[in-house]
């Protein structure tokens, strides 16, 4: 007993769960080498980086609600909706399609915010409806069908799928929202207020923090941030549908989760988003390589979830399980 006791004071220290999930990348990268030599390569590791891009940027989205204590179930639709505005767009306006499909990520991420902030509805059942509301909004503007961006379109996204000095630009992107994310919540009032309400919000209201306020931008950028993911994603394949992002969901939360930002918030950050989600890709590459059935994917990042969940969870926050 006193060692199961023993095991789980360990877990639950903040420098064993922040060492982790590097110490199971370098473990993952060696399994995946060592079943399926070559994986190591330049080329490889292009590709690991550009598919990592999307999936990055989405969780680092989600990232902000839950390090305030929430969580946003809409991004996946978000992204979706995003991929067919930039789609049916981009033919009329050209690049002016981007700010607009992002614009759009924007306003249903406040409206996630306010929902869950001046009704009161937990986050889960908020984002879960403006979820709702955003992807039968995709497919009525898409008539439920994926839109094919033309040659007249594509020129205005081949930037996108280009490269720079030999680095794909959409990893340059990633890279950007991930600077700049971090800056955001180590050296601004917003991100030292987020981590403030993600240890308590009662603390956080006696300290004169505007928690309402701090909620709704958490949900502005998650929104917006997804919107982006979606414009990226649909550049990259082409293609704008509604349910272009739908499978994007559970991993996006597990690389948050994974990463070690803990799901009760207030303990985390952009860069454990960026080890939790090479993880992700690494697992879903690997099981590629090593000839694992691709339908088994989910069930994978479920159980990797559910372990995240469990070490990373802070059950001091949380008297009854339920």
């Amino acid at each position: 007993m006193k060692n199961s006791f023993d095991f789980r004071s360990m877990l639950a220290n903040a420098w064993v769960q922040g060492a982790i999930p590097p110490a199971l990348l370098v473990v993952l990268v060696i399994i995946v080498e060592i079943g399926s030599p070559g994986f190591l390569t330049g080329e490889t590791l292009a590709l690991l980086l550009s598919n990592t891009a999307v999936l990055f940027i989405l969780a680092t989205g989600v990232t902000f609600v839950i390090l305030i204590g929430g969580i946003d179930l809409s991004i996946q639709a978000v992204a979706s909706l995003a991929s067919v505005i930039l789609a049916q767009l981009l033919p009329s306006i050209g690049l002016l399609a981007f700010p607009v499909a992002i614009a759009a990520g924007l306003v249903f991420g406040i409206l996630s915010g306010v929902v869950h902030v001046w009704l009161r509805v937990p986050s889960f059942v908020a984002t879960l409806a403006t979820g709702g509301v955003v992807a039968g909004m995709a497919l009525w503007l898409a008539n439920g069908r994926a839109i094919t961006i033309e040659e007249g379109g594509r020129a205005s996204t081949s930037w996108i799928n280009a490269t720079i000095f030999g680095t794909p630009v959409v990893v340059l992107i990633a890279i950007v929202v991930g600077l700049a994310s971090y800056l955001a919540l180590r050296y601004t009032r917003f991100g030292r207020q987020s981590l403030a309400v993600g240890a308590g919000e009662p603390a956080a209201y006696a300290a004169g923090i505007n928690v309402d306020r701090t909620k709704i931008i958490a949900f502005a950028l998650s929104g917006t941030l997804a919107a982006i993911a979606g414009v990226v994603l649909a550049a990259r394949l082409s293609s704008g549908s509604p349910s272009l992002a739908n499978q994007l969901l559970l991993p996006a939360i597990a690389a948050v989760i994974v990463g070690g930002t803990a799901i009760t918030g207030g303990l985390g950050g952009v860069g454990r988003t960026a080890v939790g989600a090479l993880i992700i890709s690494i697992v879903r590459i690997g099981m590629t390589f090593v000839g694992v059935n691709i339908f088994a994917e989910n069930v994978v990042f479920g159980a990797v979830l559910i372990a995240a969940v469990a070490i990373t969870i802070d059950r001091s926050k949380i008297a009854i399980i339920k």
